[in-house]
C-alpha cells in the first residue's frame, strides 16, 4: 500500500521555502520513480504552508528515509512531518474501489 508524506511548514517560513526550493526539487527529480504524485498545500491565500507527496512503497520505513531525506526537511522548514499509508480509492477520476 502507497504512504502519503505530509508535511507542514513553520509559520513565517516563507523566505526559508523559497531558498531550500531548488534543493527540494532536484531531491524530487532524483526520485520521481517512487513518487506517485506530490504538491504543495496552499493557505487561503494561495501561499504554500506544506505539501503531500504519496510514494509508491509498501514499506514504511522507505517513505520515511525519503521525508528525511528532503532537504526542506534537512533544512528546517517544517514543523510538522506525518508518514501515512494511502489506500487509493480514487486516482485519475477513476473510481479504484
Amino acid at each position: 500500500m502507497p504512504h502519503a508524506i505530509l508535511t507542514f511548514d513553520k509559520p513565517g517560513s516563507g523566505a526559508l521555502r523559497i531558498e531550500l526550493r531548488p534543493q527540494h526539487v532536484a531531491y524530487l527529480n532524483e526520485r520521481k520513480h517512487l513518487m506517485l504524485a506530490g504538491g504543495a498545500m496552499l493557505d487561503p491565500e494561495g501561499l504554500p504552508q506544506g505539501g503531500i507527496i504519496i510514494i509508491d512503497t509498501d514499506d514504511r520505513s522507505v517513505a520515511e528515509a525519503f521525508a528525511a531525506g528532503d532537504p526542506f526537511n534537512k533544512g528546517g522548514l517544517f514543523q510538522e512531518v506525518k508518514v501515512v499509508q494511502w489506500r487509493k480509492s480514487f486516482f485519475n477520476f477513476e473510481n479504484c474501489m
